[in-house]
């Protein structure tokens, strides 16, 4: 049985032990200093890949192109670069809705939406990925690229996903992972580590954030680590499948 956490224990922050009260505000606070600057920083994480990860990330979810009613919901979406692939991709049907955490990445995505014209399609809100504002059982598709190993409290926020998902919905989550190859892998770390924080500090000003959304990929749990986590969440036929050698990964379950 799957307990609360006491309120005493220490969560991660990067490589910094905090209370889970405390991670959240941090987090806030580095998407508040790099929301702008939201593609560059992505850029820098994933060397540009993180563009063809998105497609293919879209293209597994396949939303339908009919006007068949399909409402997906992409946590940790606040700039719109999931939503707006999936508004894309989809039907008339299609409808995404956001929720971030984050003030700053939500008036960004909007920004972008008006831009781009998908205000029709897709709809932003402020929200908590470990305490949803919406019914049980809403939506056919539950979305988060790059924001889950930002949580405080993931099991939480994997149960909540099962609780708001349709029977037959589908959980997709794309995030920076463990490669195969160790050397492969320590070559990665040796970039991210002194390249992207460096580079990072160049573009926005401040390379704190980029230092820890380092941290943050490394003190993920492993694929198969975190496969078992989506399990025990409740999700049936949870596969993962790496990109670029285990850069990132994109795992799937569903509501059965």
């Amino acid at each position: 049985m799957m307990t609360e956490p006491a309120q005493n224990m220490e969560t991660r922050f990067g490589f910094r032990d905090v209370k889970p009260g405390e991670k959240q505000g941090l987090v806030n606070d580095v998407f508040a200093k790099s929301a702008a600057k939201y593609d560059e920083m992505n850029d820098l994480m994933s060397a540009g890949l993180h563009r063809l990860w998105k497609d293919d990330f879209v293209a597994q979810l396949n939303p339908p192109r009919n006007e068949r009613a399909f409402h997906v919901l992409d946590v940790a979406g606040g700039t719109g670069d999931i939503s707006f692939r999936i508004a894309k991709a989809g039907g008339a049907g299609t409808r995404v809705t956001i929720a971030d955490i984050s003030p700053d990445m939500v008036a960004e995505g909007k920004r972008r939406a008006e831009a781009e014209e998908f205000s029709g399609k897709v709809t932003f809100t402020v929200g908590n990925a470990e305490a949803l504002a919406f019914p049980d059982q809403s939506f056919d598709a539950y979305t988060i690229a790059f924001g889950i190993r930002n949580v405080p409290d993931i099991p939480k926020a994997l149960r909540e996903a099962y609780r708001v998902l349709k029977p037959g919905g589908r959980f997709m989550c794309l995030e920076f992972s463990h490669m195969d190859l160790e050397f492969a892998q320590k070559l990665y770390d040796a970039y991210s580590f002194t390249v992207i924080p460096a580079v990072g500090k160049v573009v926005t000003g401040d390379g704190q954030p980029y230092r820890y959304l380092v941290e943050s990929i490394r003190t993920f749990p492993k694929q198969d680590q975190f496969a078992a986590m989506i399990e025990d969440a409740g999700f049936a036929r949870v596969t993962w499948r790496n990109l670029t050698g285990g850069v990132a990964a994109i795992h799937s379950g569903w509501r059965i």
